[in-house]
């Protein structure tokens, strides 16, 4: 019920610009939270940003100043927008949403993940 498809990955330099863009195609239910996830090799898979339909956002410690996410409620897309990419950042960034038919019954959904990757 819930499709994600994400673009903007890339190479870029230390020091680089991306945009991330993620956009939902939903039946019948509604999105709640929308966010990034990354997964380095050999790491986890971790929050990066998220943000509600209200419009709250949380960020990972490591990110905050130079990602900021935004959403496009008509649009059902999601945008992450990264600055000051640093070698670290490198990872395949994962598009999320919570979302169901209602808030007591939810369900994540994932995007088939986009490569970034940050040169020194």
């Amino acid at each position: 019920q819930v499709q994600l498809v994400e673009s903007g990955g890339g190479l870029v330099q230390a020091g680089g610009s991306l945009r991330l863009s993620c956009v939902a195609s939903v039946t019948n239910f509604r999105i709640f939270t929308m966010g990034w996830f990354r997964q380095a090799p050999g790491k986890q898979r971790d929050l990066v940003a998220s943000i509600t339909s209200g419009g709250s956002t949380t960020y990972a410690d490591s990110v905050k100043g130079r990602f900021a996410i935004s959403r496009d409620g008509a649009k059902n897309t999601v945008y992450l927008q990264m600055n000051s990419l640093k070698p670290e950042d490198t990872a395949v960034y994962y598009c999320n949403a919570l979302s169901g038919p209602a808030v007591w019954n939810l369900k994540d959904y994932w995007g088939q993940g986009t490569q970034v990757t940050v040169s020194s």
